[in-house]
């Protein structure tokens, strides 16, 4: 704004120079002293005061913005309190992180294991199949009723649909591990202003994290429900056995 203000004194100044000075080119040289004297007061005394008042306020916004809204010495103390809790927790984190956590031995367990644990979503199908040498697949039709079968596949599908969420959990988890890492080095250099920026993309990485828990959290309903109407099986099982040995017991004593 001042370089503009100082461009347009300059033209004011050149401007009145050739109106007035051209008809003054006869005039004494007293004068002509006298006008230069006048102009001069003139800039200094009305723009010069002006000018003084705008360097005033930007001045004082400055003072605003170093000391008040982005004061220096703070930012500077939030930087080194980041930098700091990252030498402290992150290679703690990394050796965690590292920690093996596989404990099956047998080949089919092991396959399944390292499938599951392997936070890769793309060998979501190989999963069933390592799932069934395990597990085993359903007996035939000839060695089981059709509903013993029937909610042996159901559990089989809610027990290998919930390992399948769970991969798919770990993997978002080290996503979003990797987001925060990312927020926490740009915070440890960010420049003032900035924080709102990280704030977003701290709170949309939170979202992410919070719908995949919700995804979690339907999982584990569906596995609870699928267990609950397995034990209601057993029971409607346990009824019909019991109704069917008591007509039994009642023919043989009507024989009798």
């Amino acid at each position: 704004m001042i370089d503009r203000l100082s461009k347009k004194q300059a033209f004011i100044l050149s401007f009145i120079l050739a109106v007035v000075l051209a008809p003054a080119a006869r005039a004494g040289v007293g004068d002509i002293i006298s006008l230069l004297t006048t102009i001069t007061s003139t800039i200094r005394n009305g723009i010069g005061v002006a000018l003084s008042g705008i360097q005033t306020i930007q001045n004082t916004e400055r003072q605003l913005q170093q000391q008040v809204l982005w004061p220096l010495t703070v930012i500077n103390q939030t930087k080194a309190s980041v930098s700091q809790v990252r030498a402290q927790f992150t290679s703690l984190a990394q050796q965690v992180h590292s920690l093996a956590t596989n404990s099956a031995t047998l080949a089919n367990p092991k396959q399944l294991e390292l499938l599951l644990r392997g936070e890769r979503a793309r060998n979501l199908g190989q999963v069933g199949g390592a799932f069934t040498n395990v597990y085993q697949s359903l007996p035939p039709a000839s060695d089981a009723s059709p509903s013993t079968r029937n909610v042996m596949d159901v559990d089989d599908a809610m027990a290998t649909g919930s390992l399948k969420s769970a991969v798919i959990s770990d993997q978002a988890s080290e996503q979003l591990l990797g987001v925060a890492d990312s927020v926490e080095q740009q915070t440890a250099a960010s420049a003032p202003g900035s924080a709102p920026l990280l704030t977003t993309q701290a709170l949309a990485a939170n979202l992410q994290s919070q719908a995949f828990l919700q995804r979690m959290l339907a999982a584990q309903l569906r596995q609870e429900a699928a267990k609950l109407a397995h034990t209601n099986m057993l029971i409607k099982e346990s009824s019909a056995a019991t109704k069917d040995l008591n007509k039994s017991v009642q023919q043989i004593l009507s024989q009798q």
